[in-house]
């Protein structure tokens, strides 16, 4: 309120004053005109949704999160696991420094959880469909997001319906931003190259009877062409400048995005965060001093 009645007060002194004072105010003016206008981008410039929060109080602090709107399934099932008691108690079960530290699977929890068995008395893991954001949400540090299984046995990318991961990541470089849009191109033209050759199991094992290896060798060269161009075409990721800027500034773990439901941030407590991940861990991860979250509940 006092800067807005200095601002209209300015005119009435400026036109009393001599012309060099006059033209340094200008200046000094729009300098301070457009710092008012950054500051008030920076503060809402970004994160416009309000969301739900959640607390996680841990044994190493508090950890505030905030869950978005866009992805809808992981915020209710999340909000559900939180009412129904599912974190309280759970343990860092994974911990990597410069990636992320993992958590939520309540059979960490001391009195366990019963897990769900199938017919063949195999244990079923729970899943729930992905909701990948790309390229709105990204694994940059500081975001929310749900482990899963791998591709393998989990070729949709279906999230675990309890565990649940924090980046922490760390700053990349062009170079390694271009590295990995190379990659991400090269190995899924390599898969959509192996699919195109069990489709063509037939025509391969018949040129293979008949010893054709120029024919097998022609076909294996044609599709793995048709692979390659249809990828490029529609490349399975590419960092747009805010992104890398993102990356190269504050860091994260792009190798992961595209890939994983990223569906919220922390809010408060980062440096809770940064402290699980610099504990000490065995060869698996696990970190050698328990941490368990202690509560976990909905902000009203």
């Amino acid at each position: 309120m006092d800067f807005i009645f200095f601002v209209l007060s300015i005119p009435q002194i400026y036109v009393h004053l001599p012309q060099n004072i006059r033209r340094t105010m200008k200046k000094n003016l729009a300098l301070v005109f457009l710092l008012c206008c950054m500051v008030s981008v920076g503060c809402t410039g970004q994160n416009k949704e309000q969301g739900t929060e959640v607390v996680l109080e841990t044994t190493a602090g508090e950890i505030r999160l905030k869950l978005y709107d866009d992805t809808p399934g992981h915020r209710d099932n999340f909000i559900s696991n939180v009412q129904n008691g599912l974190y309280t108690g759970v343990t860092f079960h994974r911990v990597i420094r410069n990636f992320m530290i993992q958590t939520g699977d309540p059979a960490t929890r001391p009195e366990g959880f019963p897990p769900h068995i199938d017919e063949q008395g195999d244990t079923i893991t729970e899943r729930i469909p992905a909701e990948i954001v790309w390229p709105k949400h990204y694994n940059m540090r500081g975001v929310l997001a749900a482990a899963r299984d791998a591709d393998e046995e989990n070729p949709q990318r279906m999230s675990d319906k309890y565990q649940f991961y924090i980046v922490t990541g760390k700053v990349h470089t062009d170079d390694e931003l271009d590295n990995l849009e190379t990659a991400r191109e090269q190995r899924d033209a390599e898969i959509l190259f192996l699919k195109k050759q069990q489709e063509n199991k037939e025509k391969l094992d018949a040129l293979r009877a008949a010893r054709d290896r120029d024919g097998v060798s022609n076909l294996l060269e044609k599709l793995q062409d048709q692979a390659r161009w249809e990828v490029s075409e529609n490349p399975p990721i590419t960092y747009p400048k805010e992104l890398r800027r993102a990356y190269k500034v504050h860091g994260g773990a792009p190798w992961l995005d595209n890939e994983y439901t990223v569906f919220g941030e922390v809010t408060e407590g980062m440096k809770v965060v940064e402290d699980i991940q610099r504990v000490k861990t065995n060869a698996k991860d696990i970190p050698l001093k328990e941490i368990r979250i202690v509560k976990a509940y909905v902000v009203k």
